[in-house]
Parts: C-alpha cells; structure tokens; sequence
C-alpha cells in the first residue's frame, strides 16, 4: 500500500496529515508551493492531473485520488478499520453534523478572510468582507457551542477526527486573528499536544 499526500504546512493539509498518524498509516508526504507551476508547484501540469483545482490536501493511495481534506479523513479511518469514526448510527450521524458544521460554517468565515486578504487575486479582493466573516465567525461560535460539549474531546468521551477537524479550525481562527474563547484554545492544546499532531508539525516546521 503506498500513500502520498501532498500539501502546504499549516492548511487543510495539517487535518490529513495528523489523521494519517494517528491511523498508523505509513506515508509521504510532499509539501507544494501554492501558486508555483515549477515541479513542486500546486499549479505545476504534472499535479493538476491529480487535483484539477491546484489546490492542498491531495491523497493518491497506489492509483486513487481523493482531493478534499473531509473525504481524505473519512478514507483514513475506512484505511484503519474504523477506529476514529462512530459507526452506530445515531452516534455516526451526530459526528457528521458536527463535521459538517465545522465545515461549512466554523471554518467559513475563515477562509473568506484568507482568500480577501492573500489567496485571491488582488483586483477581486473586497476589504469590507473581513468585517462580515468576523460577525459570522461569531455567530458560528454560538451555534458551536449548542452542538458540541467540549469537555475532553468533542463528542462522546474518546477522540475522533472530529476533534481534528475542530481544533485545526480553532487554530487556524486564532491564526488569522479571530476572537477564540479561551476554553476553545486550551482544548487545541490538548489536541494538539498529542504525539500524532507533535508529529505530523515537525514535518513541515
């Protein structure tokens, strides 16, 4: 089994990579220059054939690809046997609300501020916007807390890669300088400080 991803540091990148350690699962991992078409570029031709988007994470496992960092992490733990993902039913459909959630309304507002400050072209940045993401972070962080409980992990009392998906989300947040309630950031590093996130850091610091 040979498994390669490819991604840039501190991105959605980061949530493949940890799920990977802590799955256990051997791999490569080949950091891309976002904007580069050189060989180690996420425009270059030779990667566009396997993210047609140019975008991170991208995970070729012998000759299948999966290109978003959801799926990857729903693939690793299908890879691990199951162990990072509820399987009953009830408790399956609470982890995907939650990862759900995380995605199109947590880290939301995030990514509009990355894209209107550095990832989009220039002439169709809007500076206004950055205002609106904060708003809805917040309104986010509200709804946050009615779905999930933190009290040692997000769901449930051992950890799976919900808690990936949310403690990136929250560092990511404080990265780019949003508001974070303490409780929130002393539970990113608790996630992060487990060995597989200690780990997965070191390879691209």
């Amino acid at each position: 089994m040979s498994i390669t991803l490819y991604g840039l540091g501190p991105s959605r990148s980061f949530r493949c990579l940890w799920a990977l350690a802590e799955a256990g699962l051997e791999h490569k991992f080949v950091s891309l220059e976002l904007s580069s078409t050189d060989s180690n570029g996420a425009k270059s031709p030779e990667y566009l054939k396997l993210n047609p988007q140019g975008k991170v994470p991208s995970l070729k496992h012998d000759d299948f690809v999966l290109t978003e960092s959801a799926a990857i992490l729903n693939y690793i733990d299908s890879l691990a046997g199951g162990q990072f993902i509820p399987t009953e039913a009830k408790a399956r459909a609470k982890y995907d609300e939650l990862a759900f959630f995380v995605l199109s309304e947590l880290e939301q507002p995030l990514w509009t501020t990355g894209k209107h400050k550095f990832a989009i072209p220039e002439e169709h940045r809007v500076a206004q916007v950055l205002d609106t993401a904060k708003w809805e972070f917040e309104k986010a962080l509200n709804a946050f807390g009615k779905l999930a409980n933190i009290d040692e992990f997000v769901l449930g009392n051992s950890f799976t890669f919900a808690d990936i998906l949310v403690a990136q989300t929250f560092n990511w947040a404080e990265r780019f300088g949003f508001d974070v309630p303490t409780e929130y950031l002393q539970y990113r590093d608790t996630m992060f400080a487990r060995d597989a996130a200690v780990n997965s850091i070191a390879k691209f610091s």
